[in-house]
């Protein structure tokens, strides 16, 4: 059994054991949610045929950003980080909250007022907007991270204390 499949069925058991459903998580009276109709996709962080590109400036040397799914400059697009092992992310910010699950190696990550944290693989951080950040990959291999951009994907450089 893959490790996507068995993270999928830890969630899925504890929706059912926590009786959570879409149709219980429904307001009474409304309509359950209508299909939609884009194609479901499954990328690996290793498949070669994903577009790499360049990270924006201030960013490390070698960072790159493969977009997987949604257009970066409208909300809901997620992406996928990649920073060269020893790489410093320099403090910033967004606009929009981010959620990030580490995909490889391992980062430290420290925001603004709050204790550092380190992610390993699987592991999971969530961002607010605004709040202004920065990690480092403490790995030799390269960190990926898995990033869900609430807003569009946007990066603001921070000068000042995290403390």
């Amino acid at each position: 059994m893959n490790r996507a499949f068995r993270i999928s069925a830890a969630v899925a058991a504890v929706m059912t054991l926590s009786g959570w459903s879409q149709a219980s998580s429904a307001q009474p009276g409304m309509a359950a949610p209508q299909p939609t109709f884009e194609k479901p996709l499954a990328w690996a962080a290793t498949n070669p045929a994903l577009k790499w590109g360049a990270c924006p400036p201030g960013m490390p040397e070698g960072c790159s950003i493969a977009v997987l799914h949604g257009d970066p400059s409208r909300p809901n697009a997620d992406i996928f980080l990649r920073v060269p092992g020893g790489s410093v992310i320099p403090p910033h910010s967004h606009s929009s909250a981010e959620r990030m699950i580490l995909v490889s190696g391992e980062l430290e990550v420290k925001y603004r007022k709050a204790r550092q944290a380190t992610l390993r693989v699987a592991d999971y951080a969530y961002g607010p907007a605004g709040l202004p950040h920065l990690a480092t990959c403490r790995s030799e291999a390269a960190c990926v991270l898995f990033i869900a951009f609430e807003g569009p994907v946007d990066l603001h450089p921070f000068e000042g204390s995290l403390d």
